[in-house]
């Protein structure tokens, strides 16, 4: 008979900020604290509640007794808690280590909670387990990838979208509503130059066949001219100022190549799973705030004119001084950064807009929220920018210019390739061909998303496609090797209700009990991401419930278990276990794969 599920748990006191309807842990660590403040009247639960963090391998929960900063020694207090434990159904025991108290859960409490939690979201509710309401009422405008239009997609943009797909995700699973912004550069001096050098270079046919590739080549050769003739430059100065005085004659073609390119751009993201819900770009920005901006600051006395040119010293802020404007009267992106954010407002009226920007153009974006604040905008306090490092020897394996396009195919041929070695389990992939695209653009994501986003990374091709070890591919095998299991066992399908499993095999094994104790903590992860904007977190906590998975396949056995009690409970552990990864995976923006 299945002991019945949370009926008889202890009541307990609710603590703010707690939500153990998301996140069942949260009920433990209130019983933990409880039994704290319990032990010192001078203590509220909260303040209880704040010091009751997670343990270390082996140990459920800890509190360390010295940061309540209490009166008497720390033994002398730890056995003033211990004197009074009584285990109940939500903690078993509590052990005394120097300065720490070490708390263990009940374990058949603790897995039924949790896994029956993780059943009831990912079968019954709206949310994904993990969500939370954070942000419920709250606008974010985030900007990120935001290429170049006729320069290569490189690495740096690459980094970008990722992470700002990640952040996108994260936001909207706390609740927020997100509106994604790809902010193309789509307008400045370089179009000038193209224009220039598409009289001569141009071929309509290879822009229809891939407007971005053509462009830049175009823009290549232009610059090897200009180069040698310092009057092309010149030139291509006169016909970008003509675009800027909205000449259509000079604007007639940069329309076309917009519009190819951004079609181009929306395929290409479309495979790495990541969707804008506006493209807006450089050019779009309008000309009246970009005056009212530097009207204003002229009345601040902020800005000195050079040979022309307008300046902005921001030096007593340590932040130099900002060309605002050019000599010949044309605009620079600073100042469309300005007139774009202050549209945005505008329009939007967001609580928070987020820049995802390589940490090269830190200088710049404190420039630019700067000036916004010395303009009094009352929103430029919720600018922020989530900056990243930079990734080394990124290239093909010939060693080409970097194009988006061509590193995808790249990674999706060397995954092909590997696939094909097994042949049994090659013909049972439907479309092999967009299951190694995938694999590889997950091999991309998670070698990117690894460690902290503002370290320096080199980019490795064999790495990022090994199975072996903390890789992209190791985490879809894992998911797929998951999936497996209802295919495998389908005598043992449907499971009956969580309340009428039997979990008694589960509570027995170390390694389910880790599994399942991981499970609950991805609440906590997710939540621990949106004040840190760090997808590493995200990450080491996919690849640790992996290994703990991995390390459980030949103990926790599901197949030729003659039980079909314990059977069926392991078959549910570990469907949720696929459900909670896959979570994690979607939240990374990596689509979870069902075979490989």
């Amino acid at each position: 008979m299945a002991s019945s599920s949370s009926t008889n748990l202890p009541p307990l006191p609710q603590v703010p900020g707690t939500d153990p309807s998301i996140c069942v842990l949260d009920s433990f660590r209130t019983s933990i604290a409880k039994r704290i403040s319990d032990a010192f009247p001078s203590l509220t639960l909260e303040q209880a509640y704040s010091g009751v963090d997670y343990g270390k391998k082996g140990v459920d929960f800890t509190v360390a007794l010295p940061r309540f900063r209490l009166p008497g020694k720390v033994d002398e207090l730890a056995k003033q808690v211990i004197s009074k434990f009584q285990p109940d159904d939500y903690v078993s025991s509590v052990t005394h280590d120097k300065a720490f108290l070490h708390f263990q859960l009940t374990t058949p409490t603790l897995i039924r909670s949790i896994l029956t939690q993780v059943h009831d979201f990912t079968h019954s509710s709206t949310s994904e387990y993990g969500a939370n309401t954070l942000g419920k009422g709250k606008k974010l405008v985030i900007e990120y990838s935001s290429p170049n239009i006729a320069k290569s997609f490189h690495v740096g943009h690459l980094r970008s979208t990722i992470i700002g797909a990640f952040l996108a995700n994260l936001y909207k699973t706390c609740g927020w509503e997100v509106v994604s912004v790809n902010y193309l550069g789509d307008w400045g001096t370089q179009f000038g130059m193209i224009a220039h050098g598409f009289e001569k270079y141009g071929s309509q046919e290879e822009l229809q066949k891939d407007a971005i590739k053509h462009l830049y080549q175009v823009y290549v050769k232009v610059s090897a001219d200009a180069a040698a003739d310092p009057s092309v430059k010149v030139d291509a100065a006169k016909w970008f100022k003509r675009m800027e005085d909205g000449e259509e004659e000079a604007l007639k073609n940069w329309r076309v190549w917009r519009e190819l390119s951004v079609k181009k751009y929306e395929e290409e993201y479309e495979r790495l799973n990541v969707k804008f819900d506006v493209y807006l770009g450089e050019s779009m920005v309008g000309k009246e705030w970009q005056d009212k901006a530097l009207e204003k600051l002229e009345e601040m006395g902020l800005i000195s004119d050079a040979k022309g040119a307008k300046l902005v010293d921001l030096e007593k802020w340590k932040l130099g001084k900002a060309v605002l404007r050019k000599a010949d009267g044309t605009s620079i992106y600073l100042t469309r950064d300005i007139g774009g954010a202050i549209e945005r407002y505008e329009k939007y009226k967001f609580d928070k807009m987020i820049y995802v920007v390589a940490s090269q153009q830190d200088l710049h974006l404190a420039q630019f929220f700067k000036i916004l604040n010395l303009m009094e905008f009352p929103w430029a306090k919720d600018l922020e920018h989530v900056n990243y490092g930079l990734v080394l020897g990124m290239s093909t394996r010939k060693g080409t210019a970097v194009f988006l396009d061509e590193i995808i195919r790249e990674a999706t041929g060397v995954m092909h390739e590997q696939m094909k070695k097994n042949e049994e389990k090659y013909n049972a992939v439907e479309d092999p061909e967009s299951v190694s695209q995938e694999i590889g653009i997950t091999g991309i994501k998670i070698q990117d998303m690894a460690a902290k986003r503002i370290n320096n990374y080199t980019f490795n091709w064999d790495r990022m496609l090994s199975f072996e070890g903390d890789t992209g591919p190791y985490l879809q095998y894992a998911h797929v090797r998951l999936s497996s299991i209802s295919r495998k066992n389908p005598n043992l399908l449907p499971l009956p209700a969580p309340s009428q499993l039997d979990i008694s095999t589960l509570t027995t094994s170390a390694q389910a009990r880790e599994i399942v104790f991981l499970l609950g903590t991805y609440p906590d992860v997710v939540k621990t991401a949106l004040k840190t904007h760090e997808p590493s977190g995200v990450v080491t906590f996919a690849f640790r419930l992996s290994h703990a998975i991995s390390s459980a396949w030949e103990t926790v056995v599901v197949k030729n278990e003659e039980d079909e009690e314990k059977a069926k409970a392991r078959m549910w552990m570990y469907l949720c276990a696929r459900d909670v990864l896959g979570a994690a995976m979607r939240l990374l923006s990596i689509t979870p794969l069902e075979r490989m």
